[in-house]
This record gives C-alpha cells, sequence and structure tokens, in this order.
C-alpha cells in the first residue's frame, strides 16, 4: 500500500464529510444521504483493492518462504 492511497482516501473521505454537513445544514438531507451512500461505496471498493494486495504481498511471502525451506 501507497502513501498516497492513503492521502487519497483520506481527502476524498474528508471532501465527502464536508459535503454532507452542508447538504444536512442546508435541508436537503436527500443529497446528504445519496452522498453518504456513494461515499460508503466507494470505501468499500476501496478497501477490497487494498485487501486484495494485502493478500497478495503475503501469499507472495509465504511462497518466498516455502522456497527458501
Amino acid at each position: 500500500m501507497e502513501f498516497h492511497d492513503v492521502l487519497r482516501v483520506a481527502g476524498i473521505g474528508l471532501l465527502i464529510a464536508i459535503l454532507h454537513l452542508f447538504f444536512e445544514s442546508t435541508g436537503k438531507k436527500e443529497f446528504a444521504f445519496f452522498l453518504f451512500f456513494v461515499g460508503y461505496i466507494y470505501m468499500a471498493i476501496e478497501l477490497l483493492r487494498l485487501l486484495r494486495l494485502f493478500f497478495f504481498e503475503i501469499s507472495s511471502f509465504l511462497e518466498w518462504l516455502i522456497m527458501t525451506s
């Protein structure tokens, strides 16, 4: 996982949080809910991508460990 991946997820999370607060304060709760839903889907996709990278690294480490034994 790269540092720019963490910054991208944090930046998008902050942007979504600020927009959500803006829509909540202006009384547009349906936009706030839609924004929350889109943010939740985005974070779930990013989590799955990062988990895939994590398990790939673990499997390559285990393959290397078996080769050196």
